[in-house]
């Protein structure tokens, strides 16, 4: 691992790097997609509106998991790039028990409070009882659903990025196989779906337990944990910026989900999952990049090689503006064709969406940089500044248009609360960025 990161890096080799990552998360997006295909064409809109309504409950769960997953492994890699390979052995090792013991603690109080839940988020009298259904499910995955995002983080670290990306297919692969038995054949109805995302949660987390223990070769393995509430305490502030990020998805849906309620029913609901569906493509292409890297800023910056790192930050904004222009092009191209996929053309819940689309699109071209910057500063263990970014792109912009702009502006105030956010998102990375360039003299 450490001659994997300690190389020189340019754009093609940094490319090479992170592309496993992309496609990794990319595969995630698509798996999520196809799931909620299977759900609108196999049971109908009205389930799939009532999936999204739990989407923030699971949302929670990812901010937990993944803020200790990232914020760990930029101590982790940063540790190893310091020569201390024990510390981060060690640290590997007890921050999987930390994910583990979280994912089960949810799974039980989940359980216990499905209906209580369901009611917080809003359902309706047509949606609760499939979100409950759906809901017990997913809950009761917890542990393997926390487990898998760590590993899909340390593969990464580990220098086994190529790892990540062949059990996130064989994951996503049995998710769509199951979803489709479940569903068609077993007429499981949202049970079956909710079994097969589960299941496939299953996958990573067993090939992750196999790879970290018993590949002694490796720079990174699981030894026998030591409890440090330091590193916790460093992993939980160093990767709050992922947690805000994954804490403002749960309430920017909530509020989607709420307000178009108002506006248009369950189609409404239906319209906003289609859309946020189109939107994971585009976060998963800047994520993947961004998480890709990370460990390779990690180790840079643990090993004080300004050159390279200065070489890495220009490379990666060529790469995000030219994928962000490729993705929207494409996008728009295929947008009718891939719309019918998951209604019929010309239904209501189609020509909403196709409205809402092409207004809340304009966002997809600026997140990128927000992003990047976020989990840049994350990955030089500057945990505030990653998270004054993350939170004020999130909580306070998104969310904060969703709430205002529908008053002022009816129906296509909800369409404009995101790109209208992501321009004052990106002024504000773009701030920190130049205010931290004495601080980071390679950005």
């Amino acid at each position: 691992m450490d001659k994997t990161l300690a190389k020189n890096f340019n754009f093609a080799s940094l490319l090479s790097f992170a592309i496993p990552n992309v496609i990794m998360m990319i595969s995630l997006s698509m798996y999520i997609i196809i799931d909620g295909m299977f759900v609108s064409r196999l049971i109908g809109t009205t389930a799939l509106s009532a999936v999204n309504m739990l989407y923030p409950a699971i949302c929670c769960e990812m901010a937990i998991a993944i803020m200790i997953a990232t914020g760990g492994s930029a101590i982790v890699a940063r540790k190893m790039g310091e020569g201390k390979q024990k510390e981060a052995q060690n640290n590997l090792s007890f921050l999987i028990v930390v994910e583990l013991l979280i994912g089960i603690s949810i799974a039980i109080l989940g359980n216990l409070f499905t209906s209580n839940i369901v009611s917080f988020l809003g359902a309706s009298s047509t949606q609760a009882p499939l979100s409950i259904t759906y809901a017990e499910i997913i809950f009761t995955f917890a542990p393997a659903f926390f487990l898998q995002t760590a590993f899909q983080t340390f593969f990464v670290t580990a220098g086994k990025p190529s790892l990540g990306l062949v059990v996130t297919i064989l994951a996503g692969i049995t998710n769509i196989v199951l979803d489709y038995v479940f569903m068609a054949p077993l007429n499981m109805g949202i049970a079956g779906a909710a079994a097969a995302t589960g299941i496939g949660y299953c996958i990573p987390t067993i090939v992750g337990i196999h790879f970290f223990l018993t590949a002694k070769h490796n720079a990174l393995y699981f030894v026998r944990p030591k409890f440090d509430s330091r590193v916790l305490l460093q992993s939980c502030t160093n990767g709050s910026s992922e947690m805000i990020t994954n804490l403002a998805n749960a309430a920017t849906t909530f509020l989607f989900n709420y307000t178009l309620l108002q506006f248009y029913g369950e189609n409404g609901v239906a319209s906003i999952t289609i859309i946020l569906y189109f939107q994971y493509i585009f976060t998963a292409l800047y994520f993947g990049y961004a998480n890709g890297i990370a460990p390779i800023l990690s180790y840079k910056f643990g090993n004080d090689d300004k050159m390279q790192l200065k070489c890495i930050f220009k490379n990666s904004i060529l790469f995000l503006i030219i994928s962000s222009i490729v993705a929207n092009i494409l996008m728009h191209i295929f947008l009718t064709r891939a719309l019918t996929i998951f209604t019929i053309a010309n239904s209501d819940v189609y020509n909403i969406t196709l409205h809402g689309f092409n207004i809340y699109s304009l966002a997809f071209t600026i997140m990128g940089l927000g992003i990047f910057s976020s989990s840049m500063f994350t990955a030089f263990s500057d945990g505030k500044t990653s998270a004054i970014i993350s939170f004020s792109r999130t909580f306070i912009f998104i969310i904060g248009a969703i709430l205002i702009l529908p008053k002022i502006f009816g129906e296509i105030g909800v369409w404009i609360a995101v790109p209208i956010a992501e321009i004052l998102g990106f002024i504000i990375a773009l701030f920190y960025l130049v205010m931290n360039r004495k601080k980071f003299s390679y950005i």
